[in-house]
């Protein structure tokens, strides 16, 4: 009976923090709703605790909700964000299975009922999980398993720690994980020279097979090399330039890689749009522009020039989408006819992709005297969690529409911008700097199976999410919590690979068609003979 009551008790706090969570009522309605207080020391729980044998709701830095369970006698508390399971008789939290399913199960049904944003009045699409068929499992029989241990250190060639560690971003990507993985691009039936696609495919090959020697990446080093020459040869290179070059060379060589709406892994991966709008100072007319985005680069303040209070993530996108004034001669706006002496610009993020990556302008080059270059340490903080709702163009041009005083700003933005959880994004990656410009190494953080890891080349070693967070960061690398995806619609990939099959279909029959073609004929000419 207390069993039925515990997995009752859990299944309602998961569904009313689901809820929460997944309102798709607005901005102004979200910031109202009151989140639960302590009950001993009434204040305000973000992180709520939660009895599951009473109503009571509790802080746990305070030890409150403990001390409850200690008072009253009841035996578990629940974290209602999380859904991990407090023992007060174990005194620590518990796994179990059980629980576990009930809660992610909970979350996944109430997020269903109440998120219908996606596609006009209709609800979300109910999850399916795979289940294999008799085919599949007739083939998983055939096959062997293999220890995916996903960690192993990437040898230095010569000065290359700038590729190790781009790579290791990549290896730690879940999207590029699951395409490369998945067989979606095979090096072994791929006939493109110098294919970057096929160096990677044989990179996570040998990252998530039994061997756990570090692996030196020669040949894909040498494609790099034949198809960017500027980062040719045992020079010291930046990292962030690599990573732009890597993507454009496996976007080229991706399937489906086109110049307009392309829907290769990289631009399904790392594709934005990047908003730029700049409004007359006289008129108020709004010259709108949209363009591509990969990666965002920031600028960071100098030393000095910034309290450590601005000194984060959030502040350098705050003053990446704060608007900007234009010179005198930055602007003609096509309403006035003439030059606007007051214009105002500023950038926001129309689309979000599913990976974000950030780099953090660290170094400073002066045009005219070389030597003056430097690099600025000026540690940035940066979280794990990131929601990026603030800086979207439904939000960050709201005032600006308003003070427009026309329909016409705002009318092509979403009046709801949905739940706020559409818009969280999970640090997995990032790459640090150490030492100066023209003498320094890079190294990385990244999770794998929610355990942090530090990669020094070659070395491989064991570290926490405080240790990465606390490290002085040159890009990071976000991905979606939750990928947008089109509902009640099959997948695409399925779709290809179903015209394949009925393509391979018909090549057969015209194949046949034209063998009993050619065995006609000879026997008609045979009779030909014979007459």
């Amino acid at each position: 009976m207390r069993v039925q009551l515990r997995q009752s008790g859990e299944r309602s706090v998961a569904e009313v923090f689901a809820r929460a969570q997944s309102t798709t009522d607005n901005v102004a309605f979200r910031m109202k709703l009151q989140w639960p207080a302590c009950g001993i020391c009434s204040f305000t729980l973000h992180r709520p605790f939660v009895c599951l044998e009473c109503t009571f709701s509790g802080c746990w830095e305070d030890g409150h909700v403990t001390q409850h369970l200690h008072d009253s006698g009841h035996g578990f508390c629940v974290d209602a964000s999380s859904g991990s399971l407090f023992c007060s008789a174990c005194d620590d939290f518990v796994q179990h299975q059980k629980f576990s399913a009930l809660y992610a199960k909970t979350v996944l049904a109430t997020e269903e009922r109440h998120t219908r944003f996606q596609v006009g009045k209709k609800a979300r699409e109910h999850f399916k999980p795979w289940v294999p068929d008799h085919e599949s499992i007739s083939l998983l029989k055939d096959t062997d398993a293999v220890s995916c241990q996903g960690r192993r250190g990437l040898l230095n060639l010569g000065q290359t720690c700038y590729l190790n560690v781009v790579l290791q971003s990549f290896i730690h990507n879940p999207l590029l994980r699951n395409y490369f993985l998945s067989d979606t691009h095979n090096h072994k039936l791929c006939k493109i020279r110098d294919c970057v696609c096929c160096e990677m495919d044989k990179l996570f090959a040998e990252i998530y097979s039994t061997n756990t020697a570090p692996y030196g990446p020669v040949s894909l080093l040498a494609s790099t090399w034949r198809a960017s020459s500027e980062l040719s040869g045992y020079a010291q290179q930046d990292a962030h330039e690599f990573f732009i070059s890597a993507l454009n060379q496996i976007h080229t060589n991706s399937r489906g890689s086109t110049n307009v709406s392309c829907n290769c892994i990289i631009h399904s991966t790392f594709s934005g749009q990047l908003q730029s709008e700049v409004k007359c100072g006289r008129c108020n007319n709004i010259t709108r522009t949209i363009d591509p985005l990969l990666d965002v680069s920031m600028e960071l303040k100098g030393k000095g020039n910034a309290g450590v209070s601005e000194n984060t993530l959030a502040a350098c996108l705050r003053r990446y989408t704060h608007p900007e004034k234009l010179g005198p001669n930055e602007y003609s706006c096509s309403k006035c006819g003439t030059d606007s002496h007051e214009a105002t610009k500023r950038l926001s993020l129309r689309k979000l992709p599913p990976v974000l990556c950030f780099q953090l302008k660290r170094f400073e080059h002066n045009s005219t005297d070389k030597s003056a270059a430097r690099k600025i340490d000026t540690p940035i903080r940066f979280p794990a969690l990131l929601n990026m709702l603030e800086f979207t163009t439904v939000i960050a041009g709201m005032p600006e529409s308003d003070e427009a005083g026309t329909g016409s700003p705002g009318a092509d933005r979403m009046s709801d911008p949905g739940p706020e959880t559409m818009y969280e994004y999970d640090l997995f990656a990032v790459i640090n700097h150490e030492g100066q410009m023209n003498n320094g190494h890079y190294t990385n953080f990244a999770r794998y199976c929610d355990e942090w890891y530090r990669f020094d080349d070659d070395k491989v070693h064991p570290s926490t999410l405080q240790d990465c967070l606390n490290s002085v960061a040159y890009m990071c690398f976000y991905v979606k919590r939750h990928l947008d995806y089109k509902p009640y619609q099959r997948p695409s990939y399925v779709l290809k690979r179903e015209t394949e099959v009925v393509r391979a279909r018909e090549r057969e029959i015209e194949m046949e068609k034209e063998k009993e073609a050619a065995r006609i004929r000879e026997v008609e000419d045979a009779l030909l003979a014979t007459v």
